[in-house]
This record gives C-alpha cells, sequence and structure tokens, in this order.
C-alpha cells in the first residue's frame, strides 16, 4: 500500500511547549490573575512607576506585558487615564494563550461547557462540508494523522498533535476561509482540553473509534453519517472531560 506523509496544514498546532516567551511572563502571571478574578473587572492598576517598583521589574517589561494584555482584551490602558482590567466581554477568550492561560487558571466547569458548545456549533457542519468538498490527498492526510494518534496515543505530544492534525485537515477539507479561520482556536480547545483530562488519570477511554467513525463517513463523502459521527465524537469529548473533573 501507498504511504503518504503528513504535509504541513494551514494555521498553528499547539505544542505544550510553545509560546515559551510568554510562558512565565509577567503577561502570563497577569492574565492568570485576571482569569481567575483575584484582578476582578475594572481593577485599576497602580501609576507606571510605583507599579514597576512593587512589583520588581523595569518599566519597558511592565509596559511590554501591558501591551500583551490589551492586544488580548483582558486590560484597557489610557494615556493619563491609567490601566484597568477590561469588562469579561471584550477578552479575546479563544486567543490560543488565553485559551492555554485559562485551563493553567483551572477552568470553570461553564467555560468548558461553552468551549465544547462552540465545538458543537462549528464542527459538525465543517465536518458535513469536508465530506462534500474534500480531496483524495486530503483523504490520506486524514489517515495518516488517525494512524499516528493510534500509534502513539493521546497520552504523549506526538499523538497529541497527531489529532489536532486530522481535526485540522478536516476544517480545511470545508474550504470555507471563515471556518478555516476559526482552527486556531479549536485546536487550541482540543489540545488544552486533552492534556487537562488526564492530568489526574488516565482518559476513560479510547477515543480513536470515534475518530475512525468520522473518517469513514468524510472518505466515504458522507455528509449526513460526517455530521453524526462528528456530534458524537464532541459528545463523548465532554463526557470525558466531565469524568475528569470528578474528585479521586
Amino acid at each position: 500500500m501507498k504511504s503518504f506523509a503528513l504535509k504541513p496544514v494551514a494555521g498553528a498546532l499547539i505544542q505544550q511547549g510553545n509560546g515559551k516567551r510568554l510562558r512565565g511572563s509577567l503577561a502570563q502571571q497577569l492574565a492568570v490573575q485576571i482569569l481567575t478574578g483575584e484582578l476582578p473587572e475594572g481593577h485599576m492598576f497602580p501609576g507606571e512607576i510605583e507599579y514597576a517598583e512593587q512589583i520588581g521589574i523595569s518599566r519597558s517589561a511592565l509596559r511590554e506585558a501591558f501591551r500583551t494584555l490589551s492586544a488580548k482584551g483582558l486590560v484597557d490602558s489610557r494615556p493619563k487615564a491609567g490601566t484597568r482590567v477590561s469588562p469579561r466581554r471584550q477578552w479575546s477568550l479563544l486567543d490560543p494563550d488565553l485559551l492555554a492561560w485559562q485551563f493553567e487558571a483551572e477552568p470553570s466547569l461553564k467555560f468548558l461547557h461553552d468551549l465544547f458548545e462552540l465545538r458543537m456549533i462549528v464542527e459538525p457542519s465543517a465536518a458535513e462540508l469536508a465530506a462534500e468538498r474534500r480531496t483524495e490527498e486530503q483523504v490520506q492526510a486524514m489517515r495518516g494523522a488517525l494512524d499516528a494518534m493510534a500509534r502513539h496515543g493521546l497520552a504523549t505530544e506526538a499523538g497529541r498533535l497527531a489529532d489536532q492534525q486530522f481535526h485540522m485537515i478536516m476544517l480545511e477539507a470545508s474550504r470555507n476561509d471563515a471556518v478555516i479561520a476559526l482552527a486556531s482556536s479549536i485546536m487550541a480547545a482540543i489540545a488544552w482540553t486533552t492534556i487537562y483530562k488526564q492530568r489526574k488519570r488516565e482518559l476513560p477511554r479510547d477515543p480513536i473509534p470515534d475518530h475512525r467513525a468520522l473518517f469513514d463517513a468524510v472518505a466515504a463523502g458522507d455528509p449526513r453519517a460526517a455530521r453524526a459521527a462528528m456530534a458524537e465524537l464532541i459528545r463523548l469529548a465532554l463526557i470525558d472531560t466531565e469524568i475528569s473533573l470528578q474528585p479521586d
């Protein structure tokens, strides 16, 4: 049987080691405090000189942190008015960094449900389109990603990256640019929920059969079956996540 090498796909796959510059940075530390409510909406930070002295960093480092947080909607900085924590409705919650920091801050059950609701809104429709529009090359790439998932398992980074690649290829196969634009956020949601589910114990079940059912439907060009398989995959993934929240 001819083998097909996986090709790079659009959008960034989320590796656990990515974002090293931001990990442990002041921006990340402040973001976690904001996301947990330790720094509530409307909180006004001290003046730049005073605050930099309080926390023992340079003013340039503080400015850089505030610029990062402002770009993600977490704070609003204005000349003379100062810097305050923005209302939650302004936060870029689907930003991949914010998703990572949200999981570090221990996400609420509502936040997790919101993520899975978003996936349920987007991905089944994308799977339906993918079944109608996928190319043979994309089918083979999905097969390669699925085989890599099965070979490595989702307890490994290689397996998780293969999982994301599988979903990324499916989203690209929809040939809908608006859907593809959500890919980085969806990949981050998949990556961090998969890691989160295993933080205390092994995955409660093998998710490969769910992915194989989705692949079979897309490969067969069956839109209805692809939609149903994707919806079932997400439903079961949410159940797995809820199980992981239960105390030991």
